[in-house]
């Protein structure tokens, strides 16, 4: 997850001290201290007071545990064992939605998690037969967000808020709130996913559900460095098929390898089920291809649609193995079916169910329907949770006011602002060229303490990313990833006139090429810290006059944000200031 709504909420020092482990004595959860030879998972659907359960709750529901299942059982080959149980009955709260509201994401996770685990008394005795984890997923979000059209609405207009890479749709908003942890103290795990995670079936909505859900709530750690697995960047790769455990995190816990191949153990599970085009228009025929692996038959097919999240499946198609050669596409590792052609913008979530020689497989998948102007669909009535005002009056005196959130990148004419290198903005998306010293000014008042938000993507092998900045009147920019030689260097510059190397200096690669991560850079009166796909890299305390910029990074005015590259191709997905 951008990583960027996930949190791991820890009770007691875990990292310290590892327990040596045995080949007998079975997987361990991180710290050493409790048996995950066999994991059992409560699954509870959690719906505030006033709002109504979705009809097909429980179909969502048994898909995710069906694919937490299987891809655990490749990753761990039997020895940790994978119980779901999913909670028979939607979990109606005693509070609404604008009570569960009421302060920090911190905040709601605990008011929800211990809610359910008090009146489930939760793990109560010694009866548990494995490590006992209880998952929540949640009917709302942190903040007012409408996740199937994947909007917010402010000051009386929409703005999209979603990972969309080319009409492919990935979860990570802001507005989510995902949150877990392990308590070791208490032996056992709570995980909760908000709405944005898993209500809408995103290609790595089944990621953020077992890393929040199986992954931190039994220590695992976030991979350092980032890359393509569950733990780390995988919700941005796609389904839980395409991802995996770092080999090294699962030895820890006590996994040894087997001599056997884990993917073909379950062939069925890697089949893929992508929409063509990407980005479909009105009225253009909307597609599925079905990629195979190698020696696995289809032989037969059901394909099912809905345009609203409280709406019907519509069947679209069911064929068996003699209809396929009739109604689809096929070459050696691909069948391309039909769904339908839609004849308005619209998002549209959809499933397939797949029989194979090998076993059966389900797949869950979401696209848009967009006008030529690529605008993201706008919904025909208005639901209550897309106001933020409505939510605004429920915070109390004695709650922290929320924070105001300004996309920088919305309606910015870059035309107009001063700029070094060649900028273009395409589809949303802030792109720089490749060449040194790449910058681009962006208007911005900034207050005494804020948080800026960037989600970035290079284009090339990761070399600088820059986000100049201000306190208290001193500009200073915020540097990730420089590569000086055979090192790889972030850093605040400058500090006492010194820029990378100062006493902020973090080594290590944080940007890979082709990957989008998020970069956090929080200014306060005290200091300045700087997070990396939730990692913090940089906290520094000093005083403003300590902090300076360089000639060569300098723009004409010196109260604007800006953004720079060096010698590498960024797209900017993101850039959000927010007041602390």
């Amino acid at each position: 997850m951008l990583l960027t709504s996930c949190r791991v909420l820890v009770r007691v020092c875990v990292l310290l001290a590892l327990t040596s482990l045995s080949a007998a004595a079975g997987t361990k959860t991180w710290d050493g201290r409790h048996d995950t030879s066999t994991i059992d998972v409560k699954v509870v659907y959690f719906v505030p007071q006033d709002r109504n359960a979705l009809q097909d709750w429980r179909d969502r529901l048994d898909y995710y545990a069906e694919r937490l299942e299987r891809f655990h059982r490749r990753e761990f080959q039997g020895q940790s064992k994978l119980n779901i149980q999913v909670h028979p009955e939607p979990f109606v709260s005693n509070a609404t939605t604008q009570e569960l509201r009421r302060g920090d994401a911190n905040r709601i996770f605990f008011q929800t998690l211990s809610e359910v685990d008090q009146r489930l008394k939760f793990a109560r005795g010694d009866q548990q037969a494995g490590f006992p984890i209880l998952l929540v997923l949640s009917e709302i979000n942190h903040r007012p967000l409408d996740d199937f059209y994947r909007l917010i609405h402010i000051d009386g207009t929409f703005r999209f808020e979603g990972v969309d890479r080319n009409g492919l749709h990935f979860p990570g908003s802001s507005r989510g709130g995902a949150r877990a942890t392990y308590m070791a103290d208490r032996g056992k795990g709570w995980g909760l996913v908000s709405a944005d995670g898993w209500r809408v079936p995103y290609l790595g909505s089944e990621c953020v559900v077992y890393h929040e859900g199986l992954g931190h709530t039994v220590g695992l750690p976030h991979p350092e460095p980032g890359n393509g697995s569950v733990m780390s960047q995988g919700q941005y790769r796609g389904g839980l098929n395409l991802s995996w455990l770092d080999k090294d995190q699962k030895q820890r816990m006590g996994w040894k390898p087997s001599k056997g191949d884990a993917v073909s153990a379950d062939p069925a599970f890697e089949i893929r089920a992508l929409p063509f085009p990407q980005r479909p228009r009105p009225g253009q025929m909307v597609g599925l291809k079905l990629d195979v692996p190698e020696k696995v038959q289809v032989q037969g097919v059901r394909v099912r649609y809905q345009t609203a999240i409280d709406g019907p499946w519509i069947d679209a198609l069911t064929v068996n193995e003699p209809q396929l050669t009739k109604v689809a596409d096929k070459s050696s590792r691909t069948i391309n079916v039909k769904v339908a052609a839609f004849e308005r913008p619209t998002p549209v979530s959809y499933r397939v169910d797949i029989q194979t020689d090998k076993g059966e497989t389900e797949i869950w998948g979401y696209l848009q329907v967009r006008d030529a102007s690529n605008t993201a669909p706008r919904p025909g009535q208005l639901k209550s949770d897309l106001y933020e005002d409505q939510v605004t009056t429920v915070w109390q005196a004695d709650s922290p006011p929320p924070a105001t959130r300004i996309d920088l990148l919305e309606g910015l004419d870059i035309k107009k602002q001063f700029q070094r290198g060649e900028w273009e903005m395409k589809d949303g998306i802030l792109r720089s060229n490749k060449a040194f010293g790449v910058r681009l000014e962006i208007p911005a008042k900034l207050p005494e303490s804020y948080q800026i938000t960037a989600l970035v993507k290079p284009l090339d092998a990761a070399n600088g990313f820059l986000l100049g900045l201000n306190r208290s009147g001193h500009r200073f920019a915020s540097l990730v990833n420089y590569r000086a030689g055979d090192r790889t260097l972030s850093a605040l510059e400058n500090i006492d006139g010194q820029n990378v190397g100062n006493e902020t200096t973090y080594q290590g690669n944080l940007l890979r090429k082709d990957q989008l991560s998020q970069v956090v850079v929080k200014v306060s009166p005290e200091g300045v810290r700087v997070s990396v796909d939730g990692r913090q890299i940089i906290r520094w305390e000093g005083k403003p006059e300590q902090m300076s910029l360089g000639d060569y990074w300098s723009t004409p005015d010196a109260s604007a944000v800006f953004i720079g590259a060096y010698d590498c191709r960024y797209q900017i997905h993101r850039l959000t200031l927010e007041a602390n």
